[in-house]
């Protein structure tokens, strides 16, 4: 029963420019164009999920459906991807919010400080003002979420929810351990390696890779995930990853302590939320 109400989910994929970047969105339920929307008709509430690394926005698709349906269909969930981890299919267009002001391009844009400004630049083109916010970050996302709010007061964020957060001294964790000199010393090895075994492999090989790969994690999502071996997704990825391990040391109490009362871990975040 539960599977049959989450396919009747309206779920739209749309393709902005933003900070000078093809970013791929996935909204769940009727909303596309808040600003198009009647302020009488408007959502108060906009749910915003920010992946972790490499976490393509499809992943999250049936967690973001789950919540969709908890909430009643009373609020929009929206996943956005990071920047440079999608590339626009040809029957696709890219749209651009009205007046949009986050065109120009961002300095660094794949790297962490770029992904911050890239949320930043989307939040401030596509959310109305009178509409709240609640983040949802995971792992990295978990980062980018604190210093979302950190960075632009405001967006009107009434509540972050951080899972499985990642924002304190990731090379010092044994993944970190092993990852740090993989990323941070031999990245370019690996982007060579993916260019040279990927980008000559036909899609038909790549798709059947992936789709294997899903099913072995019991990924099953109407959306697919065309650019999870694409070597220039992977590369910003790895890009990504390799600042995480530099930048991501010491725990920023001072953003946590500042917006505490706006803060919840997973253990918290269900009853809150509804």
């Amino acid at each position: 029963m539960a599977s049959e109400v989450q396919e009747e989910i309206p779920v739209h994929e749309e393709f902005f420019l933003c900070g000078g970047v093809e970013t791929q969105i996935l909204k769940c339920g009727p909303w596309t164009n808040l600003f198009d929307t009647q302020s009488v008709t408007r959502p108060k509430l906009l749910i915003f999920i920010i992946p972790g690394n490499p976490g393509f926005s499809p992943f999250y698709l049936p967690f973001a459906k789950n919540l969709y349906s908890l909430t009643k269909g009373s609020f929009p969930v929206w996943m956005i991807s990071h920047a440079g981890f999608t590339l626009v299919p040809k029957d696709k267009k890219i749209l651009t919010a009205p007046d949009e002001p986050n065109a120009q391009e961002i300095e660094d844009i794949y790297g962490l400080n770029g992904q911050i400004e890239h949320k930043i630049a989307f939040l401030r083109a596509h959310v109305p003002k009178d509409v709240k916010i609640i983040l949802i970050g995971h792992s990295i996302g978990s980062y980018i979420s604190l210093r979302v709010m950190k960075h632009a007061p405001e967006l009107p964020v009434i509540h972050t929810f951080l899972l499985f957060p990642t924002i304190e001294r990731m090379a010092e964790t044994p993944n970190g351990r092993i990852a740090t000199p993989l990323l941070c010393w031999f990245r370019y090895a690996l982007y060579a390696t993916s260019y040279l075994v990927l980008k000559p492999c036909p899609e038909i090989i790549r798709s059947f890779i992936t789709r294997k790969a899903l099913e072995r994690l019991s990924f099953t999502g109407e959306i697919p995930l065309k650019n999870l071996l694409q070597p220039f997704c992977l590369a910003n990825a790895a890009y990504l990853g390799s600042q995480e391990m530099i930048q991501v040391r010491k725990r920023d109490d001072e953003i946590i302590k500042e917006h505490l009362p706006k803060v919840s871990g997973p253990a918290t975040w269900g009853s809150q939320l509804l």
